[in-house]
This record gives structure tokens, C-alpha cells and sequence, in this order.
């Protein structure tokens, strides 16, 4: 069985989330957009000096780009790939925000 198979919605859809995604990439791994990060957008001043503001972006902007990388590959080749890497994606995206976020709370403080 192939991911083409499973497919019940338009394949725009994950285009549009895919160009999202890879906006987002691109302006936090640029170093900019810390507006876009839940919780740090919000935060003190106090507690924005903790972090490094750059090595955060980057960090969030390199996982949001796996998550993009794994959007594009289903896109480009959904008549391909086997139903199961639906399975695979989604254990690569749990695993993909874990770390993010033990990244962002450790290497990414000052």
C-alpha cells in the first residue's frame, strides 16, 4: 500500500504547510523572528538575558526545518513511499521537538 493511498484531502494542503514551515526556517535560522517562539516571545526581560537569542532561533529554525524536509518528501514522492512512513515521520517529529526542546532550555542559555 502505498502514502498516495491513504491520501483523502487535496494535496495542496500539505504545500501550504510545507511553505509555512519553510518560511518560518528560513527567518528563524537567519537569527530573527524570536517572536515566533512560544514562551520566549512572552517572557521578561530578566529571563530573555538568560538566553542567547540567536543560538535559540537557530536552534527552533533547524528543527522546524526537519519538520519541513519530511513535508516536502511526502509531497514529492506521496505516490512512492510505503503507507508506513506516515509511522517513521511521525516518530522522527516527536523526536525532532524532544530534542528542541532540550536544546532550547540547556545549549541555548548563556
Amino acid at each position: 500500500m502505498k502514502l498516495s493511498d491513504l491520501a483523502t484531502g487535496s494535496d495542496w494542503t500539505v504545500w501550504i504547510v510545507f511553505v509555512i514551515f519553510a518560511v518560518l526556517s528560513i527567518i528563524l535560522l537567519s537569527g530573527h523572528g524570536s517572536w515566533f517562539i512560544s514562551g520566549y516571545n512572552t517572557a521578561s526581560k530578566e529571563e530573555k538575558e538568560k538566553y542567547n537569542e540567536k543560538k535559540l532561533c537557530r536552534t527552533m529554525g533547524i528543527g522546524m526545518s526537519i519538520i519541513a524536509i519530511l513535508l516536502l518528501t511526502k509531497g514529492l514522492f506521496e505516490n512512492i513511499l510505503p503507507a508506513f512512513f506516515v509511522y517513521i515521520a511521525s516518530g522522527i517529529i516527536l523526536v525532532d521537538v524532544v530534542v528542541i526542546i532540550i536544546l532550547g532550555n540547556t545549549l541555548c542559555r548563556k
